[in-house]
């Protein structure tokens, strides 16, 4: 866990506080003891002084031994010091601390350096330890005398006193910088707590940047640093908010812009791995699971486009517009474009779009056949005519049966011309919608009755039978009268054209959710089921040669379904070779 920055102000300001403390004391320790000693020194020099005058004023009775000693005791329990009284010879006289009988037993004091400094200086100290009390003293002495010198008179105090006296300085100073060491912790701390307070605020403001949240309203108000860089935190949050919204916004519509495209899109990164792909493609190739950071051919199997995009990041090239066909889940032709993304000079991925040209080749397809289709069905009756009317041009006209058989074959070929010409046009006009439909309402059961009367006669004259089998009292239904009537048409001509002899077609009508639903049944030849998908296509015929022997142009179907498409309804094939086909369509209800 981070320490926060008042704790280490608090600390740093302690540890200057030990520092300069402990300095403090040891300075202030020596000082205080230098002149406690200083001060101690100079009560001795003027006890010393004073003892040197009281001595002097004594000198009548300074022979008796007894007296002098008797003096001394008396100077140290008015002193509280020891008190020592010496001749010029070093003999000691008195001493406050030893017994009377004692003094002659005591060592000559002539050379102990007080008494020698006193000799030069008339006044001498030293610190010492006395083997007399057996304790560390200092001693302070001075000759007295009124005419000459006649001895000295010594005081000293135990060292124990000095150093208690320092003690109760050390003691009182550690109490005193103790206490004022607390106090600079305790206002460092409070001044810490405020000086770390905007930097807190500021220190919020960057982390909510970084999380991507709201930073606050209010900021550090302080005229200093902290402040400036708050202001700055606070801009850079409205230019990031700024930059924010616009990369939202494109995003929303780069977003949109894939969504909205028909075109599969796939974005690779610079090891070749699936970093984003759009829903047309996914669809495209019936992905369930999630793609990305996969490999194109883990996803989709196929070679060619792993290729495709390795050779985009190998070599930094552009593929342009190549196809492919996709053989699974479903066969798809594929057209790819793929670029790389460039960024300072490297590759950092790859962009492939993938357009599913599959219907527009199937409809080229359409188209040629269709151009093929009509070239043939226009060139078949042309040839005939043109055979046949060179034929009586060279002298057939003279032969009155075979010209009058060659003009019937003409004028066939020419109304099937007529026929083939009068389709084009009517499907041209449906696709192209330039039909107007005219809606009206009709009795289901009496309007495909009259059209099933119109075709009784060429049933039967092939022993098929037609059935009406909608109920007489079905439900109505809007349609265009004359696109309602031609569809009939086609698909019972179909019915009856293809079937067997004996055989029947069955007319039938039910309600559905879309509303309402006719089946055209016949018990036919049948469609083959690879057929009945392109059924309904321009010019196609399952059996070419029978149905060109019918009479058929292969339109009749594709304007029925258009004319269906055209009432917002659907129509639809199933058939069984040999057993029959039903033909499907739904009709709005009125």
């Amino acid at each position: 866990m981070p320490v926060k920055i008042q704790y280490k102000l608090t600390f740093l300001i302690a540890a200057i506080a030990v520092v300069v403390f402990s300095g403090l004391y040891f300075y202030l320790n020596r000082s205080l003891q230098e002149h406690s000693f200083q001060r101690i020194r100079n009560t001795l020099i003027k006890e010393v002084q004073l003892s040197k005058s009281y001595m002097e004023s004594q000198l009548d009775a300074f022979f008796s031994p007894n007296k002098i000693d008797d003096i001394a005791d008396q100077i140290s329990q008015d002193l509280g010091a020891r008190v020592t009284i010496i001749d010029l010879e070093g003999r000691v006289l008195g001493d406050s601390e030893i017994e009377d009988q004692r003094l002659a037993e005591m060592e000559n004091h002539l050379y102990r350096p007080e008494i020698q400094q006193a000799i030069k200086g008339r006044r001498g100290e030293s610190l010492r330890f006395s083997t007399t009390v057996q304790h560390e003293m200092f001693y302070m002495a001075s000759v007295f005398g009124r005419a000459q010198d006649q001895g000295f008179v010594r005081l000293a105090i135990p060292l124990s006193e000095i150093e208690a006296a320092s003690r109760q300085v050390k003691r009182q100073l550690i109490i005193s910088l103790s206490a004022a060491f607390l106090v600079v912790v305790l206002v460092g701390y409070g001044a810490s707590v405020f000086i770390s307070r905007p930097i807190r605020q500021v220190s919020a403001m960057a982390v909510g940047l970084a999380q991507g949240n709201p930073i606050p309203r209010v900021w550090p108000s302080t005229r200093d640093e902290v402040g400036e860089l708050a202001k700055a935190i606070h801009a850079l949050y409205g230019q990031i908010k700024v930059r924010g919204d616009e990369v939202t916004a494109n995003a929303s519509r780069f977003e949109a812009i894939l969504l909205s495209m028909f075109e599969g899109v796939m974005v690779i990164d610079q090891h070749g791995r699936i970093l984003l792909m759009n829903e047309t493609l996914k669809r495209l190739w019936q992905v369930g699971e999630n793609p990305v950071g996969r490999k194109p051919l883990e996803v989709v199997r196929n070679i060619e486009i792993q290729e495709i995009a390795d050779k985009v990041i190998q070599h930094k090239s552009v593929v342009e517009s190549r196809e492919l066909i996709l053989l699974s889940p479903e066969d798809k032709i594929l057209q790819i474009h793929a670029a790389p993304v460039i960024r300072e000079d490297e590759v950092d991925g790859a962009v492939l779009v993938f357009h599913d040209i599959t219907e527009l080749r199937r409809l080229e397809n359409v188209r040629r056949d269709f151009i093929a289709n009509v070239s043939h069905e226009l060139r078949t009756p042309l040839t005939s005519i043109q055979g046949y009317a060179e034929t009586l041009l060279e002298g057939a006209m003279e032969d009155k049966k075979h010209a009058h058989d060659f003009l019937k074959i003409i004028y066939a070929d020419a109304q099937r011309l007529a026929q083939l010409v009068d389709d084009l046009l009517e499907l041209s006009k449906i696709e192209s919608g330039k039909w107007t439909l005219r809606l009206q309402s009709f009795e289901l059961y009496p309007f495909v009755e009259r059209i099933v009367k119109g075709f009784q006669k060429q049933a039967r004259d092939q022993g098929i039978r037609i059935y009406n089998n909608i109920p007489t009292d079905f439900p109505s239904v809007q349609v265009d009268e004359q696109g309602l009537i031609q569809v009939l048409l086609n698909l019972l001509d179909n019915a009856v054209k293809y079937n067997r002899k004996g055989g029947s077609v069955t007319l039938t009508a039910r309600e559905c959710p879309t509303g309402i639903m006719v089946e055209v049944s016949d018990t036919g030849i049948g469609i083959p089921v690879e057929d009945c998908p392109r059924i309904f296509e321009r010019f196609y015929r399952v059996d070419k040669a029978r149905a060109r022997d019918l009479g058929g142009t292969g339109l009749g179907l594709a304007i029925a379904k258009h004319i269906i498409q055209a009432h917002h309804g659907e129509m639809s094939v199933q058939s069984q070779l040999n057993v029959g086909t039903t033909f499907t369509f739904t009709l709005p209800r009125a």
